[in-house]
């Protein structure tokens, strides 16, 4: 499993995805994207209050996860976690009205842009503290594991999270008890506004995990079939019962660390740079016209066809009434059995 290589900037010697699940992916990529930036747009607005943390750029890493996972699996992500519900296939309506703080949103507007949750789908949430993620996520991978469901956990920090305590403990009890967790780093080369080179020692995050005999392997993020290839491989390492693995997956976010960031630490060539030699979207699109003969149109009508379900989210959830007041008390306590 351990994979010493550099991969940023690098083309991986990824298996190719077929055709279908390119498409799909690429789908998933572009619905992302739009309706991040519709987000965005209703955040200008005044529509989504408090906090609000767009993937765009990031897309490749939730489509290339979603198509390598297996539906028993869980995922537990960070504040930065609607992209991911999306490549998850719930429903861009609810999480529209989620972000707007409707009733008809997963968690019924009380979570908003940082908490969100799918029980049906066994997304366990966004969560707004930083690192949350990963003991959350061992916790669920000793779940898995006492239930022998054959489920894996996915617990998700970005480069600045690499460097919490709580990190590290969870590493070493992960490891002890072999548990079935990938975590993943999605190191965007950010933690906020801090260049990552600024707040992290050592040649590289995947390597963090060596001490407690943790494999790790950096992937070309924004590559959704490196994304992909890596995800199937540590599935399979981690549910044959050999124990985590950690993942760095070299990413990079269009917009500032939060919708209230200016992004002044870094230059407007920077990003145009990165988004001119290494966009998800863009090399999944020359790969679907070139290797795999997709026709530009078809690739049109499949913008065409997302445009219209955001706009419809967008509708949806401006439609959805807020929620009574009375609604802050539910959902506060699990029920009890009824043996």
């Amino acid at each position: 499993m351990t994979d010493r290589r550099k991969s940023d900037g690098a083309r991986s010697n990824a298996p190719a995805l077929s055709q279908e699940q390119m498409l799909e992916a690429y789908r998933k990529m572009v619905l992302i994207r739009r309706f991040e930036e519709k987000a965005g747009q209703l955040y200008g607005q005044g529509a989504i209050g408090g906090f609000c943390h767009l993937y765009i750029g990031q897309e490749a890493i939730a489509a290339g996860m979603a198509l390598a996972a297996d539906k028993r699996d869980s995922f537990i992500h960070t504040y930065r976690d609607h992209g991911f519900m999306l490549a998850l296939d719930m429903d861009p309506k609810r999480i529209m009205a989620e972000l707007t703080g409707r009733v008809d949103g997963y968690s019924h507007g009380k979570g908003g842009s940082m908490h969100m949750f799918a029980r049906e789908r066994n997304f366990l949430g966004g969560h707004g503290i930083v690192g949350a993620a990963i003991p959350i996520g061992a916790g669920v991978a000793f779940a898995h594991k006492y239930r022998g469901d054959g489920g894996v956990a996915y617990a998700f920090m970005g480069d600045g999270a690499s460097n919490q305590g709580q990190v590290y403990e969870t590493f070493n009890m992960a490891a002890l008890w072999k548990l079935p967790v990938v975590f993943i780093i999605e190191n965007n080369h950010y933690g906020m506004g801090t260049s990552q080179t600024r707040h992290a020692a050592g040649d590289g995050l995947y390597l963090r995990g060596q001490g407690y005999g943790i494999p790790g392997r950096q992937i070309d993020g924004m590559d959704v079939e490196a994304v992909w290839a890596a995800t199937v491989e540590a599935r399979d390492h981690v549910q044959s019962g050999a124990g985590p693995v950690l993942l760095e997956m070299m990413t990079y976010r269009y917009r500032g660390h939060s919708m209230s960031d200016p992004a002044k630490y870094r230059t407007r060539e920077e990003v145009d740079a990165v988004r001119k030699q290494s966009d998800c979207i863009e090399r999944a699109a020359l790969v679907l016209r070139g290797r795999q003969g997709v026709s530009p149109e078809t690739l049109k009508n499949e913008e065409r066809t997302i445009r219209q379900i955001v706009a419809d989210a967008a509708e949806f959830a401006l439609a959805s009434p807020e929620p009574e007041i009375g609604e802050l008390y539910t959902d506060v306590y699990a029920p009890l059995p009824s043996n």
